[in-house]
């Protein structure tokens, strides 16, 4: 199977990000939605463009400027990322370190190059559960069936990429009916695992199975397993579409506005900071401790403290801090102690690696990630140490946070990636993710928002926002003035 690099139509050229796609070696036909034209909604066209820079900075100076977002800057950011991933090689990841001005718009096509009766779909969820799976899973059975795929051409692969292989857990059958309510509840209904993908066992199930299309919810890992497996179908000439729906709770995705459960994981933590909040003002010089989720970058920990108004310092892995010293993060809890006679303190669980480690190299799992000490437990010893007559109380809610329902606004947005998933993959596309780019639906390349992890600007709007809102001043630098809100 040999797959065209090229994007159909166009008059923007080399502007605009190119996806794989399986044209060339398929047959084009009508949508099933010619009818109706979409429920009443139009179709989408190969030609339609999003613009990834939405803002125009007058000058340098202009608040957001430096941001990751920024095509420049991000194209700078990928070209030293020291996050690498194998199933990427060097000659792939050149070509995208130059980041296009446009993407390309997800959404029907009128066109479709798979016939939906004898379309076979196979879906995988890989690494750790998040708010949101059964919606995406839910959402592209229900779009398959819409597309006119009959019931039983669609499995659920069971426990992530080991249930192609593992003959004890085997795929099941997804229908309507499993799949009507699945949504209402937490985690996923075909189960997940961080393990490997075996991908040439992989390509020889899609080929015996006579897969069409396999869709892939999964985060930078189980992405990066969807790329290997398509470059893989490319070299047996197995004539599969394969899909990604990115997944991380902690929203480190390059490109995308925003991932599915992040808005969900957000409002979960609100919960953990109010306890925090009357533990802390409750008891005798009181000081709450929340532990949140983030391996690579600190949004929710960011967002979930700009939201519940209740936190007195925030500590991300992107912004180092200090803990001794006039200006380090003790002596401004005193103060706070001091003012209030009690204090909230929110640390992502990447944070203060480190004051832990040191600067050297970092074991790292069978994922490729680095292998994190538990910050927590930690950071609650030096506070214990420096405040010994304070009441210190830590909590650490992640998995209750993961293993929720999606939010209403995480259920709408999964359900338009579901949708938009399906839509790709009739529409010809493979070794491609869908996701939000500045409010509009866009198809990328796998391999261009998986080679580095999308993290907080420590110079960015968002982490000077959350300063300016509870008044953390820096604990490194010295000529940044200290300030304590009054």
């Amino acid at each position: 199977m040999a797959s065209s690099n090229k994007a159909s139509g166009g008059s923007v050229g080399d502007e605009v990000i190119t996806c794989p796609t399986l044209r060339s070696k398929l047959q084009a036909r009508e949508s099933p939605f010619l009818r109706g034209n979409y429920h009443g909604g139009g179709f989408t066209s190969d030609n339609d463009r999003v613009l990834l820079q939405s803002v125009y900075f007058a000058d340098r100076h202009s608040a957001g400027n430096r941001s990751q977002d920024r095509l420049e800057a991000l194209s700078v950011q990928m070209k030293k990322a020291s996050f690498k991933n194998a199933a990427i090689d060097d000659a792939t990841s050149d070509l995208l370190l130059s980041v296009p001005k446009y993407a390309i718009r997800a959404g029907a096509r009128k066109r479709i190059y798979f016939d939906p009766k004898e379309t076979r779909m196979a879906i995988v969820t890989a690494g750790a559960i998040c708010p949101g799976q059964n919606d995406i899973i839910r959402a592209i059975v229900t779009k398959a069936f819409d597309y006119g795929v009959p019931e039983g051409h669609i499995l659920g692969i069971r426990n992530g990429f080991r249930g192609f292989t593992n003959r004890t857990r085997r795929p099941m059958v997804l229908t309507h009916s499993m799949v009507k309510d699945c949504h209402l509840e937490g985690g996923t209904l075909l189960g997940t695992s961080n393990d490997p993908a075996d991908i040439r066992e992989i390509i020889k199930r899609l080929d015996l199975w006579k897969i069409d299309q396999l869709f892939v919810i999964g985060g930078t890992g189980g992405n990066a397993a969807a790329y290997a497996i398509q470059r893989e179908c490319e070299r047996c000439n197995v004539p599969t579409a394969v899909v990604g729906v990115p997944k991380s709770i902690d929203n480190d995705m390059l490109l995308f506005d925003k991932c599915f459960g992040f808005d969900t994981a957000v409002e979960g933590a609100q919960a953990a900071l109010m306890a925090a909040k009357v533990e802390a003002a409750s008891g005798y010089r009181g000081i709450g401790i929340v532990k949140l989720m983030g391996r690579r970058s600190g949004f929710i920990a960011v967002q979930a403290s700009l939201a519940s108004g209740v936190v007195d310092a925030v500590l991300i892995p992107e912004v180092p801090f200090r803990l001794e010293g006039e200006k380090g993060l003790l002596a401004y809890v005193e103060k706070i102690m001091a003012r209030d006679g009690h204090a909230v303190i929110c640390v992502a669980e990447a944070a203060a690696q480190d004051l832990m480690h040191g600067e050297g190299p970092r074991r790292l799992d069978a994922a490729g990630n680095p292998v994190l000490s538990d910050v927590g437990p930690w950071l609650k010893a030096k506070f214990k140490a420096h405040f010994q007559d304070a009441d210190i109380k830590y909590i650490d809610p992640s998995c209750l946070i993961r293993s929720i329902p999606a939010s209403s606004q995480d259920r709408i947005y999964c359900r338009m990636l579901g949708h938009g998933a399906v839509h790709a993959a009739f529409a010809g596309y493979t070794g491609v993710t869908v996701g939000l780019i500045n409010t509009h639906y866009c198809y990328i390349p796998i391999p261009m928002v998986i080679q580095a992890p999308r993290t907080v600007d420590p110079h960015g709007e968002l982490w000077a926002r959350l300063r300016s809102a509870i008044g953390q001043p820096s604990f490194v630098d010295d000529e940044d003035e200290e300030f304590c809100p009054e």
